[in-house]
């Protein structure tokens, strides 16, 4: 009896965690490396990348001479921050302190709001496209247009696949709030 301290081992916490390879826990933030391999998450980068090309084009040129270029300039610089918002949201895990948000219709309704924003910003920049008006920056404002619509079709694009998550998920908020 007098080596029972040392033969035997003690454990006063039965709690295990239960993560998947592709996510590591640090402090109280898990990186979700499985977010950068799906779809959502390639979609989401290069909303990114090419809202980015879409507003420098636009801040580049000089655009205070029309006023679409205002609104335009607007939804490019908003969406991007919160595109970039959202996607550190989701790659460190912090959407998992909030239980009682359903992130899959966050996410839905995000890509759908920001679908119909772009597609006006796309609409009010090719309108405005004119090779006449400002032959220095037509250049400029012909590429922001492509680009334009390229971020627009992107986040149609994940509207649809936030939608397909959406709807595997139960298409409620308690499916996705009970804890397990």
């Amino acid at each position: 009896m007098a080596d029972f301290p040392a033969n035997v081992a003690t454990v006063t916490s039965s709690h295990q965690s239960q993560q998947s390879s592709s996510t590591y826990q640090l402090a109280s933030v898990s990186l979700d490396l499985g977010l950068v391999k799906s779809i959502d998450g390639l979609l989401m980068l290069a909303e990114i990348g090419v809202g980015l090309l879409h507003w420098t084009l636009i801040a580049s040129a000089f655009y205070t001479m029309v006023p679409a270029y205002g609104w335009v300039m607007f939804v490019a610089v908003t969406l991007w921050v919160l595109t970039i918002v959202l996607f550190l949201i989701l790659f460190l895990g912090v959407h998992h302190n909030f239980n009682s948000v359903s992130w899959p219709m966050v996410v839905m309704v995000y890509n759908g709001v920001s679908t119909v924003l772009y597609l006006t910003a796309f609409l009010a920049n090719a309108a405005s496209v004119s090779p006449y008006y400002n032959k220095l920056y037509y250049g400029h404002m012909a590429a922001a247009a492509f680009f334009g619509i390229i971020v627009t079709l992107l986040y149609g694009a994940s509207t649809f696949f936030s939608y397909m998550t959406w709807r595997d998920v139960g298409g409620n908020a308690a499916g996705s709030t009970v804890p397990t």
